[in-house]
């Protein structure tokens, strides 16, 4: 049996390569190198992360156990020396691209900048954006494409002096740093895409990119791996990952301190917040308009805030529709212009085929608008159902006007709505959030 390590052992560290080059640290006691993670250890004795609380343990096979963590906040003075962070993300904040993913991102890596430690961001390169600048003290590097970034990256970094924490945030597709970089990985993820590759692809290659997920999170059950949502942290679980720490999200968006009036009566103010593309299936909340209209009898608007990929074809729907009059499409607004709208707004909807979480959820109930959303992984984390918002019973236009017809009359409950909405945002505020996903960082960075 390998014995517990102590305080002393964590301070003496080699590394040794593993299968996919991934990096495994030992501790050195007696002369001795001993795994910190070892299969047959008792998941009692793995080496917990000191701001993480555990979960639980699951065995998996034939990938070994998963050790789950949640990161709670604890009071503590910040002492931790600098350090060298690398983030390697597809897109960054100025790319036209740029979603919540983005945003999350800038906001954890300004927060290590304000600690003093240096940030570098090596992103996808877009078309009039520049291959290198500074934006809010993160170094921003911009190189290759959907499928060549990683080699840019990886050649990049051959050139570079070693960084104490590297972190390959995946949306469908990794850096695969753990196979070409020696330093410290983790990986950063908001959703398994799963069926999100549908609504981008056609089959075949849509098949072919569900598989390829599958293939690289196993490849990937060593390392450990980062996450807000519970239903990506049991996904990853699943496909054998082993070490699942789970930070929250947070907004910047601060909530109200009093809730302006706001009656539920006609015309119901709905309205959208995301970018306009494949898998947030805006055109669904258009139609569910249509059957307010239609089946219910309701009058109802719609603002679409957004831009993206899909505003053509969801104009021509609200065409077809004839819903002119009623569907405004707002653009992308400052956040200014962004919160007076959602404050205005009777529900946010949110139609999204899975989300990692839903940010203008929580944006939203801070202006003290709930939101109804459909019953997608993700949106049911951050919706409460008839206490923050609705989930809808299905996932369809028909299932969405019901849901929302069938609260028209329940005004009690919806100002009840709104003030459990406004009170749950605050728990996700950066104030909140960020000093401990930062103190997090530092304990990876730092090999604790």
């Amino acid at each position: 049996m390998i014995p517990a390590l102590t305080a002393s052992d964590m301070g003496h560290r080699v590394k040794r390569k593993f299968p996919f080059r991934q990096t495994k640290w030992y501790a050195r006691e007696d002369s001795n190198l001993h795994p910190l993670r070892d299969r047959n250890l008792n998941p009692a004795r793995l080496p917990i992360p000191p701001l993480a609380r555990p979960v639980s343990f699951r065995k998996k096979w034939p990938f070994g156990q998963s050790a789950f963590f949640i990161v709670t906040p604890m009071p503590h003075q910040h002492t931790a020396p600098l350090v060298r962070f690398l983030m390697l993300n597809w897109r960054d904040p100025r790319n036209p691209l740029a979603g919540g993913a983005e945003r999350v991102t800038l906001a954890y890596l300004r927060g290590l900048v304000e600690r003093g430690h240096e940030v570098t961001w090596f992103a996808n390169a877009f078309p009039g954006g520049a291959p290198e600048e500074m934006i809010d003290g993160i170094r921003v590097l911009r190189e290759g494409g959907k499928f060549t970034a990683w080699m840019a990256a990886r050649k990049w970094h051959s050139e570079q002096d070693p960084f104490d924490l590297v972190i390959d945030q995946h949306h469908g597709i990794p850096w695969y740093a753990p196979n070409w970089c020696p330093d410290k990985c983790v990986a950063y993820i908001h959703e398994v895409l799963g069926p999100i590759w549908d609504a981008f692809y056609p089959w075949p290659l849509s098949a072919i990119g569900r598989w390829q997920e599958r293939l690289t999170l196993r490849q990937y059950r060593e390392v450990p791996f980062w996450t807000a949502s519970d239903y990506t942290r049991e996904l990853l679980a699943e496909e054998g990952v082993e070490t699942i720490v789970q930070i929250p999200y947070g907004v910047g968006t601060r909530a109200l301190e009093e809730l302006p009036e706001k009656e539920l009566d006609e015309p119901l103010r709905l309205i959208t917040v995301s970018r306009l593309a494949p898998n947030k299936q805006v055109d669904h909340a258009v139609a569910a308009v249509w059957c307010l209209r239609e089946h219910y009898h309701l009058e109802a608007t719609l603002e679409i805030v957004g831009q993206g990929q899909c505003e053509m074809e969801i104009r021509q729907t609200v065409k077809q529709l004839e819903l002119e009059g009623c569907v405004t499409f707002r653009g992308g607004l400052n956040e200014a212009d962004k919160d007076a709208a959602l404050r205005e707004a009777h529900f946010l909807l949110h139609t999204s085929v899975r989300e990692g979480w839903g940010l203008n959820v929580v944006e939203a109930n801070a202006m003290g608008t709930p939101a109804i959303v459909y019953p997608s992984p993700g949106l049911v984390e951050s919706t409460r159902h008839r206490e923050t918002g609705l989930v809808a019973d299905e996932d369809s236009p028909e299932g969405l006007a019901a849901m929302i017809a069938e609260v028209q009359s329940h005004e009690g409950a919806y100002q009840d709505w709104r003030q459990a909405a406004r009170d749950r945002s605050r728990t996700f505020h950066w104030d909140e959030v960020l000093p401990m996903a930062c103190d997090q960082l530092e304990v990876w960075a730092m090999g604790e």
